[in-house]
């Protein structure tokens, strides 16, 4: 749960006031009904992106003090910035090619973009000019809202491209995206072929409930075996097959560029450990309170899982993308966060002291690792120059994260 400073326990929003969106809960019902048990794959799929009534296809963004969760773009716009310093670093790379096109998959708010074309405006970067920036959203609605955000900053509103036209230069960047594609639950059992079984969504009555079943694909012990991960018996997990098509959707028109992920994440070791995650890592966000519960507020909460390093690298390179470089949240931030950028915000307009307060409210939560600052950053390029390096990526704590 994220509490803002000063903020009272009893001021937050009140989960259980979520409810479900009965309509789409019936929907998967009748689904289960006519077909039998669905992968929790296709119930999150559901849940989150079932036009007109999935969570993340809303009219009202799940992300922001007064919503669900929230994100690093949300908590202050210096992280934008930051990321728009490491883009700036790729442009460079690149010899500052025009255009350079910034597609953002889930970017929501707005919040992202606003904080780095924002960042990037204060320091005077000559990256503004040959910027163009594609927010890419399930829910259409959304983009408008974000056009205004933009045109708010006093920039060229003709900034925002739509579809890509293939062969462009430029960047992707995907912050806290990975971690709401579908997952797959499985749970160990040493005794079947290959060691698990999968946990489909089935019925008791009208409640959604897990069933024990054989592995709805081979796709997911291949995984697991892949990585060197054994289950215990009993021991539950998430396993996450669509991250190779989607990252290979997500950046098939980059030409020459840098691709940018930001997600909680961890090394299959880690992640798969039955010690301490016996019962995996998917959880739900509703009201900035997490529950274990995937089956409630069905389209009225955030459904995530920790991700997968080893398979989003993979994923990568399957992709025909190599790697860049990798760090963690807290150190980018250190590395690009806390100096010039920290002064051209506060010499903002009308800055005072209480910009000065949340900015470093801001930082104390971006720069902790047992928070916000232990997220991963990875880096990826395509078409970039031999032996590039982002010197944003350098690593302040050798081995650190």
């Amino acid at each position: 749960m994220h509490i803002e400073p000063g903020q009272r326990r009893d001021a937050l929003p009140d989960p259980e006031a979520a409810g479900d969106d009965e309509e789409l809960a019936e929907r998967i019902r009748e689904e289960i009904r006519s077909s039998g048990p669905i992968t929790f794959a296709r119930f999150m799929d559901r849940a989150l992106y079932e036009p007109g009534h999935g969570y993340y296809r809303r009219p009202d963004p799940g992300p922001g003090r007064g919503g669900d969760f929230l994100t690093a773009p949300e908590a202050h716009p210096i992280f934008g910035a930051v990321l728009g310093r490491l883009l700036e670093q790729a442009w460079e790379a690149l010899a500052r090619p025009e255009p350079f096109t910034i597609t953002e998959p889930g970017a929501g708010t707005g919040a992202l973009a606003a904080g780095l074309l924002g960042g990037l405006r204060d320091i005077g970067s000559p990256l503004v000019a040959a910027l163009r920036y594609r927010p890419v959203e399930v829910e259409p609605a959304r983009v408008e809202g974000l056009r205004d955000r933009l045109a708010a900053l006093r920039l060229d509103r003709a900034l925002i491209v739509d579809a890509p036209s293939g062969g462009e230069t430029g960047a992707v960047i995907a912050n806290e995206v990975l971690d709401a594609l579908p997952v797959h639950r499985v749970i160990g059992r040493p005794s079947l072929p290959g060691g698990i079984a999968e946990l489909l969504v089935g019925l008791e009555g009208d409640a959604f409930v897990a069933v024990e079943a054989p592995p709805s694909t081979a796709g997911l012990a291949a995984r697991l075996a892949g990585e060197g991960v054994v289950l215990a018996d009993g021991q539950v997990t998430e396993v996450c097959l669509e991250l190779a098509p989607w990252v290979a959707r997500a950046t098939r028109h980059l030409a020459r560029g840098v691709v940018v992920f930001v997600d909680y994440a961890d090394e299959p070791a880690a992640l798969h450990d039955a010690v301490r995650r016996p019962t995996g890592t998917l959880r739900g966000f509703a009201a900035h309170a997490v529950g274990a519960d995937p089956f409630r507020h069905v389209g009225r909460q955030d459904l995530t899982a920790t991700v997968d390093l080893a398979a989003v690298r993979a994923a990568a390179a399957h992709a025909g993308l190599e790697a860049v470089g990798e760090t963690t949240q807290a150190e980018l931030v250190a590395a690009l966060g806390t100096g010039d950028l920290t002064q051209a915000y506060l010499r903002r307009d009308g800055a005072g002291l209480q910009e000065a307060f949340e900015l470093r409210s801001a930082l104390a939560r971006l720069l902790d690792p047992r928070g916000m600052g232990g997220y991963r950053v990875l880096a990826f390029g395509r078409g970039l120059p031999r032996e590039t390096r982002l010197a944003g990526l350098e690593r302040l704590v050798p081995g650190g994260g």
